[in-house]
């Protein structure tokens, strides 16, 4: 029997060395990383809201819209999907359920479920309600979809390292099957973080913050999972900037030479 794309993503955390998984944005970006070799990818919340002209993590999207557009990537690439479903679209532990049980619906291989509360003002849910969430999200989660909790503290003004171990550690407890705290600063936290929970598995946001480091580097503290957020959708914008810029200048060369329709084509269901 065929494994399912949740025995197949949680295999990969099984590995002794960590693996790295992008984040696409559509079902090109979805069908060309898997094309590349990678095996398994994730959504990006930034890149879906942008790409509908909403802001991210402020509850602009919806949990239908975010949920079915991970099931596309994961539909066209044939590759487990985990779902950037922030904050589980609601603050109450059983909306965070409802979500898991959305992904387990669609098809999903993972999901992330953050601290996060889509208010500015306060942005980080406080110590038990947020480990109540990934409590209730875990309970809905178990053996059908990898669970990953996440705390946001450093990506919002709050770095403070003890917390987020603290979190961590809580959210692996309470049945979370990976951790992971965006934007720890350097190697250090990276190292204090895997110690804390193992031996859980955790991922990362490319690496630390001060400066990336090889994913050798990050293998061999531990680390099992790289993801690269939306900057890869971000690293596209760029280039599309470079190009714009030198259209808008007259120069029609900074349009050629793309990747061909056609080529992108063959890779997509037909």
């Amino acid at each position: 029997m065929a494994a399912t794309a949740y025995e197949r993503f949680w295999a990969l955390h099984e590995r002794d060395e960590a693996f790295v998984m992008p984040n696409a944005w559509d079902a090109a970006s979805a069908v060309l990383l898997k094309r590349s070799g990678f095996e398994a990818l994730g959504s990006s919340s930034l890149a879906l809201a942008f790409s509908l002209g909403r802001q991210d993590g402020r509850h602009a999207v919806s949990r239908g819209e975010a949920v079915a557009h991970a099931a596309l990537l994961a539909r066209v690439s044939a590759l487990p999907v985990n779902g950037d479903l922030e904050d589980g679209f609601g603050a109450e532990p059983r909306e965070c359920a409802a979500t898991v049980r959305a992904a387990i619906d669609a098809g999903l291989a993972g999901i992330g479920i953050e601290d996060t509360t889509g208010d500015p003002g306060r942005p980080i849910h406080d110590y038990d309600a947020a480990v109540a969430r990934v409590r209730a999200a875990a309970q809905a989660a178990r053996g059908r979809i990898v669970l990953t909790g996440r705390t946001d503290n450093f990506l919002n003004g709050r770095p403070d390292l003890d917390d987020t171990i603290r979190r961590l550690t809580a959210f692996a407890q309470s049945g979370a099957d990976v951790l992971y705290a965006p934007g720890l600063p350097d190697m250090e936290a990276i190292v204090a973080v895997v110690r804390a929970v193992a031996p859980k598995p955790v991922n990362v946001l490319i690496g630390p913050a001060a400066a990336a480091v090889p994913l050798a580097q990050l293998s061999a503290a531990g680390v099992r999972r790289v993801s690269i957020g939306g900057a890869l959708y971000r690293v596209a914008m760029r280039s599309l900037l470079a190009a714009a810029q030198a259209l808008r200048a007259g120069d029609l060369a900074a349009v050629t030479g793309a990747i061909p329709g056609s080529e992108i084509a063959a890779l997509l269901p037909q």
